[in-house]
């Protein structure tokens, strides 16, 4: 029998109108939900492909095992237990077949249905190192071949609910390279050969990758040639709307107003109306905000909204003011809703460099807020070979390291990578400017290929949008080294006799990257800061290192014809960019990767962890041991008369470019930090630890300075006053000749008023003026700055060689006291005392001064922190002084 059908139910109806009001709700809900970013860190493997040349030696490394995303193919096998740490003992060799074999990494992830109905879906790979193939449930979705770019990739309708997988696969960049390299028939320069055979040593492969340089090795630092997803990853999921970029354009900075506009990049999936918020909060906390409606299309959107900004405190670098930050926040609504949201912090300054011709040439100095600025700092390097593993603790530790040594500038160096936001977030904090040089460490690079420097614009274009509002960046540098190797080391000529043409070709790809391109990526994108297109260089002049033009880097001291460090006294050039002197870490740094055994000055491990001169470094920094104070005792006394090589040569170079102020205006050395524990020029080494050049620098770039320099040539001393104050000072200088056991020849003041943001000169002498018939080999002249009563800086001059003065046991006195958390060290010396070093041997300490020189009778207090208590701290103290009986 039919059923016949039977009339709907009032309460069935409702329930369908219901349903039907509860979709379109969802779906309106979607519509207007915000962008959601889910990392994919988690459930990472990897493993040597299977079928790799490398695998039959490595089978072990074929079997999938755990991996850390972000992280790299080295630290992956060393918590695998598959290879020995990188660090310790001489592992090098062993381990380059890392660098010549294949990758696969792989992870899967669920998603719920509300993430697979957005209507948009986007992987985000922030760094792939570096030729990388990236696979989605099987199907090929990416391929990769620059470690420095973003890429973002749709991933809509490739999706699962459950069971994504995700592989990345990363091929050998020496393998992939070298077969083009190989062909070509006449090469271009590289930088450093490998000495472990992974690629012939005239076919480097390096230059060829846009990849870090010192992942192939640098004169102080190993070579790793790594494989990784060494930055982030994430599904970035949106329907209407995504904003993706939000940045502050100055237009006009003064003190008496900011201009500025709020530059939004919005794309759209689709064509409406949007409500654009702009809320700002200043220094002080006073907030203020703005508002615009903005009429979207689907595709790429620009809203600009602009700003004034009454009396605003302006950014200043360290030692000229404070370093106010503004927050901004942008929120794209629809009504109430929130579509996205982005937020910034930037400091407001304007910058320049100031370019006038004089009686010199051609000056070189950053101007910041109209302020002309000496800059004192140091080149910063890769902060570990595996950059994955830096902490923003770690940088705090050594930026701070750098402020708390009176440094106004860090150069990032252009062999290793564009760093990490928090790098220059703690930058701007500290009010440390920033040289940032794009990433070309040396070696010409292949710019004749137009897909090469296609790659090359997209990188920078990424960077400089990523990082173009922290104030601390002041000038954008096209690359190190690479116009003066061309021109100067012989590379151009070479190349020229070879092959002419092709030199040609290859110059004329370096001037359209460097004079052109970039140029044209940082006015279009840098937010008004200057462009340099090779340090050093006189910006493509026909000269590139000019001591007379432009920034200059100097190794005729220690590279080169390894001159003694006083000829630093006759190198005078606009802004020294460069310079630098070796010298080993700490006993205890060099134990992290050296048994005691293994501890010599030509020992396998320690010439492993020496890399300039491919591991007979130790010859030069013995020439100057020997030059300056002797020959060394044993490995002990040998890493400690290095340091002291290393800080007074420095000492030297810096206090003379300060007193050479206004025709030099900076002085950076090489360098600040280490990228693993190894012989290097650093100040800090790995583990933060201050070496003796760094408790110098506190002392040389110190706000005031007394600079008495003597040039044993002339047999003279001249003395300047350094001040970087705005202001003039009244002061006074102090000049004593003081016998080593302590007699007093010579007491003398006078008053001084130390010009504002200058050199004034004081005085100059010859030996025997200065001496006055006291015996050289015993006496030195002791020079101090007074202002407000006390001494604020002080240098002793000294008349011939450390080797060749009649040091007398300096009778060091230590007591060591606890006071509130820390502790307190009374130093007394019974006779002068140089170069006094106190150690604490396995026990860390931090002091508030080191490496110092005290004089006859005098006693000091020195703060220290540790965590170890106070009868060990007495137990471990060593102290060690020029005196050797």
């Amino acid at each position: 029998m039919p059923q016949t059908a039977r009339p709907s139910s009032p309460w069935r109806s409702l329930a369908a109108l219901v349903l039907m009001l509860l979709a379109v709700a969802a779906a309106w809900s979607a519509q207007a939900a915000p962008l959601a970013s889910r990392e994919l860190h988690a459930g990472w493997q990897f493993r040597l492909l299977p079928d790799d040349p490398e695998a039959a030696a490595h089978r072990d490394a074929t079997q999938w095992r755990s991996a850390r995303v972000p992280g790299h193919v080295h630290t992956d096998l060393l918590a695998a237990g598959l290879i020995v740490d990188p660090y310790v003992g001489a592992p090098e060799a062993q381990l380059q077949w890392i660098g010549l074999a294949g990758w696969e990494y792989r992870t899967g992830f669920d998603l719920d249905r509300a993430t697979l109905a957005r209507a948009r879906n986007e992987l985000v790979f922030d760094g792939l190192d570096t030729f990388a193939t990236v696979y989605l449930n099987g199907r090929e979705l990416l391929r990769a071949d620059n470690s420095f770019r973003t890429w973002r990739v749709p991933v809509d309708g490739r999706l699962r609910e459950r069971g994504n997988e995700l592989r990345v696969v990363f091929a050998s960049p020496i393998r992939k390279l070298l077969p083009q390299v190989q062909a070509m028939p006449n090469k271009i320069a590289g930088n450093y050969p490998s000495p472990y055979g992974d690629e012939p040593k005239d076919a480097m492969t390096g230059n060829f990758a846009r990849k870090p340089g010192y992942h192939y090795g640098w004169d102080w630092g190993p070579r790793y040639v790594g494989a990784g997803i060494w930055r982030g990853v994430r599904l970035e999921s949106w329907d209407r709307l995504r904003l993706a970029d939000l940045h502050l354009q100055p237009r006009r900075i003064g003190r008496d107003a900011a201009e500025l506009s709020a530059e939004l990049e919005i794309v759209g999936a689709q064509a409406g109306e949007a409500s654009v918020e702009l809320e700002y909060t200043a220094p002080d906390g006073a907030r203020r905000v703005l508002r615009q409606q903005a009429r979207l299309s689907a595709g790429l959107n620009r809203v600009s909204i602009p700003l004034r900004i009454e009396r605003p405190q302006l950014w200043y670098p360290v030692g000229y003011g404070a370093q106010p930050l503004y927050a901004f926040r942008a929120t794209v609504r629809d009504g109430d809703a929130v579509l996205a949201q982005a937020s910034r912090r930037t400091g407001l300054r304007t910058v320049e460099i100031k370019r006038e011709k004089d009686g010199h040439g051609q000056g070189f100095a950053f101007v910041v807020n109209g302020v002309e600025v000496f800059a004192k700092g140091a080149n910063a390097i890769p902060f570990d070979a595996f950059p994955a593993r830096v902490s923003r603790e770690r940088l705090r530790r050594d930026l701070q390291s750098a402020r708390d040594a009176n440094m106004n500038m860090i150069r990032n160096w252009g062999g290793g990578y564009y760093e990490s936001d928090d790098f220059f977030d703690i930058a701007d904090e500290l009010g440390l400017m920033v040289w940032q040089d794009f990433m070309f460490g040396g070696g010409m690079p292949p710019a004749y290929d137009a897909a090469f420097r296609a790659n090359v614009v997209a990188e920078a274009r990424d960077n400089v949008r990523r990082l173009r509002n922290h104030p601390s960046i002041v000038l954008w540098c096209g690359n190190n080294e690479e116009e003066t190797a061309w021109k100067d080391w012989g590379h151009g000529k070479k190349l020229k006799e070879a092959d002419p043409a092709f030199a040609q070709t290859v110059w004329d790809g370096y001037v359209a990257l460097f004079g052109k391109d970039l140029r044209q990526v940082v006015a279009e994108e840098g937010a008004g800061v200057p462009y340099w297109s090779s340090s050093p260089s006189n910006d493509l002049a026909e000269k590139a290192n000019d001591s007379n033009h432009g920034d200059k880097h100097y190794w005729d001291v220690w590279g080169g014809p390894a001159l003694p460090a006083t000829a630093y006294l006759d190198e005078t050039p606009r802004f020294m960019s460069e310079y630098g002197l070796q010298g080993w870490p700490s006993l205890r740094t060099i134990g992290a990767f050296a048994k005691p055994e293994e501890q010599g000055i030509d020992t396998p491990v320690i010439r492993a962890h020496q890399k300039f001169l491919a591991g007979d470094g130790n010859t030069r920094l013995l020439k100057y041991i020997r030059g300056e104070y002797g020959e060394p005792r044993d490995f002990a006394d040998f890493v400690y008369l290095s340091q002291q090589v290393q800080a007074e040569g420095i000492e030297l170079a810096a206090l003379h470019h300060r007193a050479s102020r206004p025709r030099t205006m900076g002085s950076l050395y090489w360098q600040l930090n280490d990228v693993w524990p190894g012989a290097s020029w650093a100040s800090l080494d790995y583990f933060g630890r201050w070496k003796p050049l760094h408790f110098h620098a506190k002392r040389f770039f110190a706000e005031l300075a007394v600079a008495p320099l003597r040039r044993p040539a002339a047999a003279r001393t001249e003395l300047n006053l350094i001040s970087d104050r705005q202001d003039a000072v009244p002061a006074q200088w102090r000049l004593r000749v003081v016998d080593f056991a302590g007699k007093v020849h010579r007491d003398e003041r006078h008053p001084a008023t130390l010009a504002a943001a200058a050199s004034t000169a004081a005085g100059a002498w010859s030996d025997q003026d200065l001496l006055r018939g006291a015996d050289p080999q015993r006496t030195a002249a002791v020079f101090d700055l007074i202002v407000d009563g006390r001494s604020v800086s002080r240098r002793a001059v000294y008349f011939g060689e450390a080797k060749t003065l009649a040091w007398p046991d300096p009778k060091l006195r230590a007591e060591l006291r606890r006071e509130g958390a820390g502790y307190v060290l009374s130093l007394h010396a019974g006779a002068f005392a140089r170069a006094v070093w106190i150690d604490f041997g396995e026990r860390d300490a931090t002091l508030s001064d080191n490496a110092l020189t005290l004089l006859p009778g005098e006693s000091i207090e020195i703060a220290l922190t540790s965590t170890a208590g106070l009868d060990e701290l007495r137990q471990a103290l060593q102290l060690r002084s020029l005196h050797r009986p």
